[in-house]
């Protein structure tokens, strides 16, 4: 049980029935009242952040959570195959559940699964990807005056912001938490 004194940023519990992280807390105590904490917290299921007041001391169960690594195989009818690295079962997810982490799944890469009592939650991608680009404009000389870049299309249809030297068939490396461009790779 995890009693609000051990509460901290990211640490994941299980209020009424749902797995939820905090986000943020506060402990605030009240004239004659006993303590209490302000807690923001965002449930791992729908991904909304709600606010709630709890009672100091108040307890909590850890919720069944389970982390697993898992490999990318494919795209079929909709649904993206993902295949456990130790007992080969496949699992399906939907875009919904996968969110914007579908942008960037290219076939074999592994990821992290996020689990709650055996249900899928969330992908955790690398931090860092390589990609092909596959279309973007050319960069003609001279273009560099304005200093900002090009919009340029990945191999898994990703759009991210490129410097105007990268090229169509040039592999770069993006910051799968912001979409952003790193580096071209050689």
């Amino acid at each position: 049980m995890i009693s609000t004194s051990d509460f901290r940023k990211g640490l994941k519990i299980e209020f009424r029935g749902e797995p939820y992280e905090i986000v943020d807390f506060m402990h605030v105590k009240m004239g004659r009242g006993g303590a209490n904490v302000k807690t923001k917290m965002k449930n791992l299921k729908t991904g909304s952040v709600v606010e709630e007041t709890i009672r100091s001391g108040e307890k909590f169960p850890t919720p069944e959570l389970e982390e697993k690594k898992m490999q990318f195989l494919y795209i079929q009818d909709g649904l993206y195959y993902f295949m456990d690295q130790e007992t080969f079962e496949q699992i399906p997810l939907t875009s919904d559940q996968l969110g914007d982490a579908k942008l960037f799944l290219k076939e074999n890469i592994e990821v992290k699964i996020l689990n709650y009592r055996g249900t899928p939650l969330n992908v955790e991608l690398p931090t860092f990807i390589e990609l092909v680009v596959a279309q973007t404009a050319p960069g003609y000389k001279g273009d560099t005056a304005s200093g900002g870049g090009k919009p340029a299309t990945l191999e898994t249809g990703a759009v991210v912001r490129v410097p105007f030297h990268i090229n169509e068939g040039d592999t770069i490396k993006v910051d799968t938490r912001t979409s952003e461009y790193i580096e071209r790779v050689r």
